[in-house]
């Protein structure tokens, strides 16, 4: 079981030396207000959230220094235990930003399960992310955000607890990996019958079961780490490859939560 770490701002600048850019997309005008991401990061430790992760939009023409990136970040004193009070999850905060105007600071709540070493996207209405400004940014405002956001970890809990009860029958299990595939393809991709079951197998102990909550955790896994055949549009199977893009697992994980809500409220 993987324990997390914190990054260094050495380390984060090695993955990811877009954080510590100071300059800003050259297209972009004066009225632009640049909030560093790094500047977030001090502030996010100061609140007691340390990065444990950074990925950045692998792009051949946006310029480096200023293209999107994204920060997970946990508390190490907020913690979700399991049945037997020990630690099983820690609630992560993701931090989305860039400094080329494409976007606005951007945060999501989502879960880390420490045994599988994998996190899974909240999307509810009852919680959810926030968006900030560049324009006016401020500690204060930060700190109000992210207080709004822990508060509604018992909901998170509460759900968490429904996923763990509900059982799926056989048949339920199916059309669930049908609709998590399409949370990945979409449409166009479909998945023999033989991939499908696979999808739904456990490969370890924690995972064995029918509950929403690890029929969600195995699909989710496999579908990110690839490798699994697909029927393309001729009706040839192809190997399919690890989800690398953090847009798309990002998109793919708030559906698969999405998906697994819908399940429990049926």
């Amino acid at each position: 079981m993987k324990n997390l770490k914190a990054l260094s701002k050495e380390e984060l600048k090695s993955l990811a030396p877009s954080i510590f850019n100071h300059t800003v997309d050259a297209k972009l005008t004066e009225k632009y207000v640049h909030i560093p991401t790094n500047t977030i990061v001090e502030d996010m430790e100061a609140l007691g959230w340390v990065p444990y992760e950074v990925k950045t939009v692998r792009s051949r023409t946006k310029n480096a220094a200023t293209k999107k990136h994204l920060i997970q970040f946990f508390n190490p004193e907020i913690v979700i235990n399991n049945e037997a009070g020990e630690a099983d999850m820690y609630p992560a905060l993701l931090l989305i930003n860039s400094h080329d105007g494409s976007t606005a600071v951007r945060f999501e709540m989502g879960v880390f399960r420490m045994v599988c070493e994998n996190g899974l996207v909240i999307k509810s209405q009852d919680f959810g992310g926030f968006k900030m400004r560049h324009m006016g940014y401020s500690f204060e405002d930060l700190r109000n955000y992210i207080s709004e956001l822990v508060n509604t970890l018992p909901i998170v809990v509460e759900n968490l607890n429904k996923f763990s009860q509900f059982e799926m029958t056989p048949e339920e299990q199916y059309n669930f990996a049908i609709k998590a595939v399409e949370a990945r393809f979409g449409e166009e991709k479909q998945l023999p019958a033989e991939e499908i079951n696979n999808l739904l197998a456990a490969e370890r102990k924690e995972d064995e079961g029918n509950s929403v909550w690890v029929v969600l955790n195995r699909v989710q896994e496999k579908l990110t780490n690839g490798g699994f055949g697909y029927l393309n549009a001729r009706g040839k199977v192809r190997k399919s490859r690890a989800v690398k893009n953090f847009t798309q697992d990002l998109s793919m994980n708030q559906k698969l939560w999405e998906l697994a809500e819908e399940f429990i409220a049926a």
